[in-house]
């Protein structure tokens, strides 16, 4: 093999440099190498709302992420981006996870519904977002598809929770618009405990 270093080389060698440190891939691939470790794949299928969906995803690459940049799937909202908000919270095999703190290698082979698989196949609303509507809950509606996904996991694990379980289950999202009453009210209406 010849060695010698021509003009073509070091610029394929700078271009290669630039474009690992950015997408931090370079750095992920020297590692995998150097522990003896075959690289991550990247073309993967995902569960996603039901079907199985390929996907081309990089080894940091968020739920978040893969979500709305790669599946169009825009209605999971990146907020904070440092798992605080709770704006991209998606259910991970029934259980609420914010999606920008969840890697989307380690939900391969789980199901995961986003807030766009919340809804009947017929397109009726979820009773939770049908309440939110009859009450008005959002303002703003940046939170809500958070606030909805937290509040669908809420009541598929307890029909009939009260005011303080539904308070428990919301608290990690956050709401710009202070509409908190609203959202409970929401989940209570939703649980046939308020009218």
């Amino acid at each position: 093999m010849n060695s010698k270093l021509t003009r073509r080389r070091f610029i394929k060698g700078v271009i290669f440099s630039g474009a690992a440190a950015t997408t931090g891939t370079g750095v992920y691939l020297v590692a995998s190498a150097q522990a003896g470790q075959a690289a991550a794949e990247r073309l993967i299928t995902l569960n996603i709302n039901g079907r199985d969906r390929p996907v081309d995803v990089l080894p940091s690459e968020t739920l978040a992420h893969t979500l709305r940049y790669k599946l169009d799937l825009t209605g999971t909202k990146i907020g904070c981006n440092r798992g605080e908000c709770g704006a991209c919270t998606v259910l991970i095999n029934g259980v609420p996870n914010y999606a920008c703190s969840v890697l989307t290698h380690n939900v391969k082979g789980k199901s995961v519904v986003s807030i766009e698989g919340v809804k009947s196949m017929d397109g009726t609303l979820h009773s939770i977002q049908q309440a939110f509507v009859d009450v008005n809950a959002p303002q703003c509606g940046f939170c809500t598809p958070g606030q909805i996904m937290s509040a669908v996991a809420l009541l598929n694990n307890n029909p009939r929770p009260s005011r303080e379980e539904t308070r428990q289950a919301l608290s990690g999202n956050l709401c710009r618009c202070g509409a908190y009453e609203h959202y409970i009210n929401g989940v209570m209406r939703a649980s046939g405990q308020i009218a």
